[in-house]
């Protein structure tokens, strides 16, 4: 089983990088978005691996970081998502943001990415709400508010506040983000007109 590649870029495809170890190169399948930062030719490379072991065949794939690879499994739990689902999600949303928009139950983010349709994006986010806050990364700071928004549950000042945010043309991320950092300043009894006014001024800065 292999778990990490540690070598120099030998070349770089449309869906895999060639990380040449000692001599050695391997075939690793990343994301864009990772495809994308690693670097060029002849730069030295980390990569985690994720190893798939089939009769037919054996396949690497390569990720940035260990929250990256554990998303791309925990993604191939629900159903109708396969590696290459989890690649394009992966490719279109970083981790932090993945667990915001299921957090958030934001179907629309992660319809966002090629090959999911409505259904699987309603499956991600439903089965997926529980995992989110354990793999936020650098997002978990304000995951908690963001699945009280997702589930509805969130008080009358604090959801008002983000819908008007909103409205104003922020995502749903940014909102929150802003709201949960006027809470912090405004205080827990805030009304909605001065977190959106708190909020505001987040988002100017």
């Amino acid at each position: 089983m292999i778990g990490k590649l540690k070598g120099t870029i030998d070349e770089i495809g449309d869906d895999y990088v060639l990380v040449d170890v000692h001599g050695v190169c391997y075939v690793a399948h990343c994301s864009s978005r990772t495809l994308s930062r690693i670097g060029s030719a002849g730069e030295a490379v980390v990569l985690f691996i994720e190893t798939y072991v089939r009769e037919d065949q054996l396949k690497l794939f390569g990720f940035m970081s260990v929250l990256e690879r554990e998303w791309f499994n925990i993604l191939q739990s629900v159903q109708g998502v396969g590696a290459k689902v989890a690649l394009a999600v992966l490719s279109t949303l970083t981790p932090s943001e993945l667990a915001n928009a299921i957090a958030l139950q934001d179907k629309a983010a992660i319809s966002r990415a090629p090959g999911v349709g409505p259904k699987v994006a309603l499956r991600l986010v439903t089965e997926l709400k529980n995992k989110a806050p354990a793999f936020a990364g650098e997002a978990a700071a304000n995951i908690g508010l963001k699945q009280e928004l997702g589930e509805g549950v969130a008080s009358a000042p604090v959801a008002d506040a983000v819908s008007a945010l909103t409205n104003l043309g922020y995502s749903r991320d940014q909102a929150a983000n802003a709201i949960a950092a006027a809470l912090k300043n405004g205080g827990e009894g805030a009304d909605s007109a001065k977190l959106i006014r708190l909020g505001l001024k987040e988002l100017s800065r």
